[in-house]
């Protein structure tokens, strides 16, 4: 006797393509297709603007790679050799070319290939941001939360004065003072140069201190900010929090499970949009601290007029800031079904 609850063979095949069907048609798929769709336009449109603008800054980069000493005719056998003999646009079309199939270019510079350059040096710069959102998440989550809990009184006042201090300090400036106080007077972390995980964790983490705080420090003062405003928010006017409150819950229980429950996501937007703004930040920490990543990659490739190595570092950096808001928009869905991108 065959039992009701087996599945026949020939029903299989159907149910899978009903899986997949229902996957494919999902509001959240789409709307992941629908944001790389249109990223593609967006990142073409700023490595154009990149190779414009390093077109009309003055230099020869086959007159630096040659040396002030050589012969008009070393530099420009290196000229041809670079490809600047040709107009700009088939320069830029050659290199976009190049770039579809994974061909980046070489450097300028160093005559090595743009690959290598940025695999040697994005490990530094990721391990940077990554600690960087991990202490400004850190610090400004208890901040916000223990400044909300009595707006006005005193620690929320001291909240208001510090993080409006840190926010009109530059990340550059603070970096400088925090080399200042704990690398000179008190002498507890390096100035400059960074150690690898290869070379002890406690190490790495000490070479990294420093610029983890220059880059943290000013972005948890905008996030206990904005977050300390939206928890005040909606504990003055938000039904829900009334109706925890009647209901006897405890004061710190509404302000961590009601409240912040609904404030998170106008930080996940913050944290999304601001990652943009973080990456670019370690173009100058990086230089300040003498740190091998891509954002001295980045600036050292701006100073030399190092075309290939600017367009992908900028490439990257933007594909980054594209990504982050893509993962927000997931996360949107994911956390609160109620949204339906697919729908607009």
């Amino acid at each position: 006797m065959t039992s009701s609850s087996t599945v026949s063979p020939a029903t299989q095949p159907e149910e899978r393509v009903s899986f997949f069907g229902r996957v494919a048609g999902s509001p959240l798929l789409r709307l992941i297709v629908r944001r790389v769709l249109i990223s593609i336009p967006l990142l073409l449109a700023i490595s154009v603007l990149v190779f414009v603008l390093l077109e009309a800054m003055p230099g020869d980069p086959a007159r630096l790679q040659a040396g002030m000493d050589a012969s008009e005719e070393e530099v420009e056998a290196i000229r041809r050799r670079m490809g600047l003999d040709r107009p700009a646009h088939e320069r830029y079309i050659s290199w976009l070319t190049g770039a579809l199939v994974g061909n980046f270019g070489r450097s300028s510079v160093s005559n090595q290939q743009v690959t290598t350059l940025i695999s040697e040096r994005m490990s530094v710069t990721i391990e940077l941001v990554l600690l960087a959102f991990i202490v400004a998440l850190v610090i400004a989550l208890p901040i916000a939360l223990l400044a909300a809990r009595k707006p006005g009184g005193i620690i929320d006042r001291i909240v208001m004065v510090m993080s409006m201090t840190l926010l009109a300090v530059p990340n550059y400036v603070l970096a400088l003072l925090l080399v200042l106080v704990f690398a000179v007077f008190l002498r507890l972390m390096p100035a400059i140069g960074f150690v690898p995980l290869s070379g002890g964790i406690g190490a790495n983490l000490k070479s990294v201190t420093l610029p983890v705080l220059a880059l943290a420090v000013p972005i948890s003062s905008f996030y206990s900010r904005f977050l300390r405003g939206d928890l005040v928010e909606q504990l003055n006017s938000a039904d829900y929090i009334d109706t925890a409150r009647a209901k006897g819950v405890a004061p710190w229980t509404v302000l961590w499970r009601h409240a912040f429950r609904n404030s998170s996501f106008g930080l996940l937007t913050l944290v999304g949009l601001n990652v943009g703004g973080l990456v670019g930040g370690t173009v100058i920490i990086e230089r300040i601290f003498a740190m091998p990543g891509m954002g001295m990659l980045l600036l050292d490739g701006a100073l030399s007029n190092d075309v290939a190595v600017v367009q992908m570092c900028v490439i990257i950096f933007a594909a980054v800031a594209v990504l982050a808001n893509l993962v927000v928009d997931v996360m949107y869905a994911v956390l609160d079904p109620r949204i339906r991108y697919g729908s607009h």
